[in-house]
């Protein structure tokens, strides 16, 4: 077996049944926030692509995808960023949701021979541990706290991090934070990426749930074209259908960026094996060319924040996001018994902070806060809410 397989940690959903067990002691009806699952109804016309072009499953699809889906990828991309354009030829590429590309595109790009360092914030999703493990670099994790507004501060990196970074995963809006990167941080970070010559991965998932219409979160190509940088250069960016239309299950997304990398993750993909099935790509193009749907799916997910956060009001110091379905809370007791405790009481599963993060300098950015998916229906994201309140009020 490939040793680098034992640096790899549980995953947190593996440590969450560990520390809660089998079930929970209280014989109320299960409300799950712990895993971010968008519960809200597929787009019917999403699904009936699915349905009349499922004779389709007798083609063998191409990894590069359809030249209609790489198109709709892309005018997505420019209307939604401003951009001056998008290469859907070399610019583009289909990849089975975020996940599985994300963990791949560091099998691509990273020289193992090398002393290399992948960064990532800290807390963080995953799969970005896993991958720099696999690829053979060791992971440096930035601390993303409240003094810092939940964005790693790069002015605090060493320069022998940066001079041995191969690689940064960003993601913005932030999981588990909501926070979102500024143009003017994205920008400054490109520049260190050229002097210091390395690649920023940015994991855009949860681009469009945020609350204001008037100011969504900025993108990584919308930075660069602010710089004059149209050819994306050491930049890549990763969406998805999953959290934007509800559609987890379809396991559909895009990468975008600098066309040089995006060739070599081609080939990298080529022998992967990863092709997206043709009648996937026929129901993708139908959901990158709407946004009726994004618009009734954001304003549900205000009115569901409203709700709870009214409910959780002087109960838990928590605050609306600004952007993705989380609550990042912190708790008045330490997180797994915060989570356990709630669990066991009001069956309400959470996740706890310090599953999502790694202790560095003996310190853990994600101790002492839970991780809330306000995902499910909003009655039974009020409902969880009036439970925490009452576990809270309990304690």
């Amino acid at each position: 077996m490939n040793p680098r397989l034992q640096a790899l940690q549980a995953y947190p959903f593996e440590k969450l049944r560990a520390l809660l067990g089998e079930s929970s002691e209280s014989s109320l009806p299960a409300i799950p926030l712990s895993i971010g699952e968008p519960r809200h109804p597929a787009p019917g016309f999403v699904t009936d692509v699915l349905s009349t072009e499922r004779q389709r499953v007798s083609n063998y699809p191409t990894t590069k995808g359809l030249p209609e889906l790489r198109s709709a990828a892309a005018d997505w991309a420019v209307r939604r960023f401003g951009l001056d354009g998008l290469d859907p030829d070399s610019q583009i590429l289909p990849v089975n949701g975020t996940r599985e590309a994300l963990f791949a595109f560091a099998q691509a790009v990273v020289d193992p021979s090398s002393d290399a360092l992948v960064c990532s914030p800290n807390p963080f999703y995953q799969i970005y541990e896993g991958a720099a493990l696999l690829a053979g670099a060791q992971p440096y994790f930035l601390p993303c706290t409240a003094d810092n507004g939940f964005i790693p501060d790069l002015d605090s990196v060493p320069e022998e991090v940066w001079q041995r970074c191969q690689l940064i995963y960003l993601c913005t809006p932030g999981n588990p934070s909501g926070a979102v990167m500024s143009q003017d941080y994205l920008g400054s970070l490109i520049q260190l990426a050229d002097r210091y010559d390395f690649v920023i991965a940015s994991d855009e998932c949860y681009s469009e749930l945020y609350f204001d219409e008037d100011s969504p979160p900025t993108g990584l190509l919308q930075a660069c074209a602010a710089l004059g940088r149209h050819d994306f250069r050491r930049c890549v960016v990763f969406h998805s259908l999953s959290k934007r239309s509800n559609l987890p299950g379809l396991r559909s997304g895009f990468v975008a960026g600098d066309a040089d990398i995006l060739k070599g993750f081609l080939l990298y993909r080529t022998y992967h094996g990863c092709a997206m099935p043709i009648q996937t790509q026929l129901a993708s193009i139908a959901a990158w060319q709407d946004e009726a749907h994004v618009l009734a799916n954001r304003e549900l997910y205000r009115q569901k924040f409203d709700q709870v956060l009214d409910v959780l009001d002087g109960c838990l110091a928590v605050a609306r996001p600004q952007a993705s379905f989380y609550l990042w809370a912190p708790t008045p007791i330490a997180d797994t018994e915060f989570a356990a405790g709630l669990f066991h009481q009001q069956n309400v599963t959470v996740l706890p902070g310090s599953f999502l993060s790694r202790e560095v300098d003996g310190q853990t950015p994600g101790a002492n806060y839970v991780r809330m998916a306000l995902v499910a229906e909003p009655e039974k994201c009020v409902e969880a809410a009036q439970r925490i309140r009452q576990y809270v009020e309990s304690l």
